[in-house]
């Protein structure tokens, strides 16, 4: 077989990148995300389908958690083609117990729309909470945001560089990013199944790769993590970013998550002892420290 990208052939390539089959029953993990969001629906309080971007009309909810409280955005995976805000609720169970609002957001999906669309909207999403959060009570002058898989290249694209001008917001909007299982290079996934729906060329792609646009200055703390039982791609993509973050000088640590695969790990936020909260709670609390 002839090696495409990094000594991978192309099934194993495909193999590599894709994350359904890396689990023994996809339906059953989806069934739990749907589970652990109806919890968090119930529970707790919602302020929801809040239009964050006219030009989409895309939304967003609310999950408060007091007066003035610090804000953490979740940007749900699904290799950019599916899953929503409603069932990414569960993201909402850990953290607000702690005294921490979360926002949960809806983006345009591909193959309607393109990546940098993506992208567009969920810098939109961090400009409307920035300049609306305080009208619900919510500290939002710094903003933790969190995503898993595509999400969490959106994470990455949140603590690019050279963004926060075009939504006239400052620099430093951006306090941390828990980035799960991200696709920070795009360059092997050009040539995967994958881009039957993403259609994307190099230049997309380059654009595109958190691994390309870590800033020179960044007062963001990276918190990177990838669940043990993924596939050494997914791996690699983490371990990759998060030295390339901290070897120019960037706050970052890597948080482990042995026995863990690309869907529970993100679940895992929906336990308020969790490892993945307990690593938000110390960004905020650094955040509010300074």
């Amino acid at each position: 077989m002839t090696a495409i990208y990094r000594g991978f052939d192309q099934e194993t390539l495909d193999r590599e990148y894709n994350a359904r089959a890396s689990v023994a029953d996809f339906g059953y993990e989806y069934g739990r995300y749907v589970s652990s969001s109806a919890e968090a629906v119930r529970g707790l309080e919602r302020i929801s389908d809040v239009v964050f971007d006219p030009a989409s009309g895309e939304t967003l909810d609310l999950y408060p958690a007091g007066p003035d409280a610090p804000l953490f955005l979740w940007i749900h995976g699904g290799y950019w083609r599916a899953l929503s805000k409603d069932d990414n609720a569960f993201a909402a169970r850990g953290l607000v117990p702690h005294g921490v609002a979360v926002a949960v957001m809806n983006y345009s999906l591909a193959p309607a729309v393109t990546l940098d669309e993506i992208v567009r909207q969920v810098r939109a999403a961090v400009a409307w909470l920035h300049q609306n959060a305080a009208a619900h009570g919510i500290d939002g002058q710094r903003v933790h945001v969190g995503g898993s898989s595509a999400g969490g290249q959106l994470v990455g694209m949140l603590l690019a560089d050279a963004w926060t001008q075009d939504f006239d917001l400052p620099a430093d909007v951006i306090a941390s990013g828990l980035a799960l299982s991200g696709l920070f290079d795009l360059e092997p996934l050009v040539a995967t199944h994958i881009n039957a729906w993403m259609t994307l060329d190099q230049a997309a792609a380059r654009r595109n790769s958190p691994q390309l646009l870590i800033p020179e200055q960044s007062r963001a703390l990276l918190l990177a993590a990838v669940g043990g039982l993924e596939s050494a791609e997914f791996k690699r993509q983490t371990a990759d970013y998060a030295a390339a973050w901290t070897q120019v000088g960037h706050a970052g640590e890597t948080i482990p998550m042995p026995g863990f695969h690309h869907f529970d790990i993100a679940l895992s936020l929906d336990q308020p002892d969790g490892a993945l909260v307990r690593a938000v709670l110390g960004a905020v609390a650094a955040t509010r420290a300074r």
